[in-house]
């Protein structure tokens, strides 16, 4: 039986689940063809996520899209972005302001699909869900009450602007997706006919349209009657054509992401995809009117601390700074070869209104100077909130989402050799006595040493969040000393736990930590500074430093560690100004004496990533 040629259904105040038609849609289907106000149309769409390109560049990356020969833009929309705390409504300006971000699309002169989610994945902390969420006592992703209630209040806020900017409004929105890849993680049908009449209802009236693996199991669970499915894929194209036609013959060919690239993991190689298999499985895709949506087209960076975490068998494996994801838009905005194989493919007409490339800075070499210790630092920063409990409290009971925690106790350590065990840690803990460190603790070495002289220790651990998981069941996973914490045995108890919210953290309470002093040790805070006439992009790189967090002119740029593969980190011209500029690090191991500003990236030895295109 054919279903609807459409993907909206009846405003949620109904009792129906019933598709019907929006006269003033401007995306329909039927026939196995896509149209856009009734003539034939096909999709040439690529992400670009407007939470990762700084504003003042949103334009030109933009520009850049529309130059690699797309008509249309489309993002994501992270709820934890937008409201990061629960007492607090969702925030709209600055960066936030995605409205300005698919108005300047429109301006541009391309459509645009969004990708409300609620989950997002996009190796994003925690999938985009807030953290204050996922640590109450709920089902995320699901028809519990509690979790549509807080997600409806958040669509609430979000969808009606989104509505305003629709086609029928004059604005640029063409289709909105119903969730996202919900088949590879549920098989909750009421949760995602909840999800399409709560945008219905809150007046979305373009194309809707659900988003899984080219998969029986997944597509079964992911997809709804009346509602365009689309697929997301890095290879075989024609094999997922074939099972989309079995299933939907009068629904058009849709990619709505094709992995063209991959992020990174720290500690393993810069994930790259070969020019020309890229190139032909793109070919493949837009052959005989299919649409597509290259994921990604431009990256971006994972700014602050929002790069999310896989949960490989058991192991958090952290995603990088970078989303440069090998995409034909490098992250820093350089136009790769695969931009123009691509737009060759694409058969993108004129010239080139970008340039190849924004212009850097020159090379330079700076001294990095240590000027606060560790602890030192850390503790001279006023807590917005500390916590006296038997027991650690986790980075959800602080309301903390990321950063890190300092926790202290008192015990009693009786003379002669023990271990000090932290039972469940996540995701790493440096551990000192009296100040002095002892070792790092991580889920594979819970245990350190501790020499015991009869006297009272003070204990001190501080709790680094590597990244909340983004797929997966995994979603949702608490941070922070989760387990008691025990010498041989016996528990340790009578804590204080003190939240670090480094990604919040204001110019004031750098300066605070950075003036605290003395520097006895080779972690802690270390400021460099230059000088800057005219602001552009550059790269940073710290030789001889182990691990830490980055910020230029107050603003956290993200994490740097040794193990690479990231080994700079994209630091855009906006983030410059004009004269004195200030780099501060905080480094977590070993500091090393320079900084240095290179003018391009290096995001390591390259691996062709295999498993999920053949």
């Amino acid at each position: 039986m054919t279903e609807p040629s459409t993907t909206h259904i009846s405003p949620a105040h109904t009792t129906t689940d019933a598709a019907v038609t929006p006269a003033t849609s401007a995306l329909t289907w039927g026939g196995g063809r896509l149209y856009r106000h009734g003539a034939h149309h096909r999709i040439l769409s690529g992400a670009l996520h407007y939470f990762r390109v700084h504003p003042d560049l949103w334009r030109d990356r933009i520009r850049r899209l529309a130059d690699l020969g797309l008509n249309t833009v489309d993002t994501y929309v992270p709820w934890n972005f937008h409201q990061p705390r629960a007492d607090e409504p969702p925030r709209f300006d600055g960066w936030r302001d995605v409205e300005r971000f698919v108005r300047t699309a429109g301006e541009e002169g391309l459509d645009v699909i969004v990708r409300p989610g609620p989950y997002i994945c996009a190796e994003w902390s925690n999938g985009g869900l807030p953290s204050w969420l996922t640590g109450r006592d709920l089902a995320v992703r699901s028809s519990d009450p509690a979790f549509t209630s807080a997600v409806g209040h958040w669509f609430d806020d979000l969808v009606p602007r989104l509505a305003a900017l629709q086609t029928s409004e004059g604005g640029p929105i063409v289709a909105v997706q119903v969730e996202n890849e919900f088949g590879s993680y549920g098989d909750d049908h009421a949760y995602l006919r909840w999800n399409r009449r709560a945008l219905a209802g809150r007046g979305i009236r373009e194309l809707l349209f659900t988003a899984d693996g080219p998969t029986a199991l997944m597509l079964d669970a992911g997809t709804l009657p009346g509602t365009l499915t689309a697929v997301t894929l890095g290879s075989k194209p024609d094999a997922a054509r074939g099972l989309l036609a079995a299933r939907r013959p009068d629904e058009p060919f849709l990619v709505a992401e094709f992995w063209n690239g991959w992020f990174d993991h720290w500690g393993k190689r810069h994930h790259v995809r070969e020019v020309d298999s890229a190139v032909r499985t793109l070919r493949d895709i837009v052959a005989d009117g299919g649409s597509v949506s290259i994921y990604m087209a431009h990256g971006g960076t994972n700014f602050g601390l929002w790069s999310g975490a896989n949960d490989h068998e058991g192991r958090l494996q952290p995603v990088v700074t970078s989303y440069d994801s090998d995409a034909p838009i490098a992250e820093d905005g350089r136009l790769t070869a695969k931009f123009f194989a691509m737009r060759e493919a694409l058969g993108a007409p004129g010239p080139l209104r970008s340039t190849a490339r924004l212009p850097t800075l020159p090379p330079a070499h700076f001294p990095l100077v240590h000027r606060a210790d560790l602890l030192a630092g850390l503790r001279a920063v006023p807590a917005a909130r500390t916590t006296t409990a038997p027991r650690p409290a986790s980075f959800e009971q602080l309301g903390l989402d990321a950063g890190m925690v300092l926790h202290a106790a008192h015990p009693r350590v009786p003379p002669g050799d023990h271990r000090l065990v932290l039972t469940d840690v996540r995701d790493r803990a440096l551990v000192f006595a009296d100040g002095t460190l002892l070792g790092i603790a991580d889920p594979d070495s819970p245990e350190l040493p501790l020499d015991g002289t009869g006297a009272l220790v003070r204990l001190e651990i501080l709790v680094e969040s590597l990244g909340r998981v983004n797929y997966g069941p995994g979603i949702g996973r608490h941070k922070g000393l989760l387990g008691p914490v025990l010498i041989d045995r016996r528990m340790v108890q009578g804590w204080s736990s003190t939240p670090l919210a480094l990604q919040d953290w204001s110019t004031t309470e750098l300066a605070t930590a950075v003036a605290a002093g003395p520097t006895t040790t080779r972690t802690g805070f270390a400021v460099a500074s230059f000088h800057v006439d005219t602001p552009a992009d550059t790269f940073l790189a710290l030789p001889g430093s182990s691990r830490g967090l980055v910020w230029v002119n107050g603003f956290l740029l993200g994490r740097h560690w040794e193990i690479g593969p990231q080994l700079t980190l994209y630091c855009p011209a906006p983030l410059l100004r004009p004269g004195e500029n200030t780099v501060t690090v905080l480094e977590l191991v070993r500091l090393g004496g320079a900084l240095e500003l290179r003018d391009r990236p290096e995001l390591g030895p390259p691996e062709e990533y295999v498993e999920e295109f053949d």
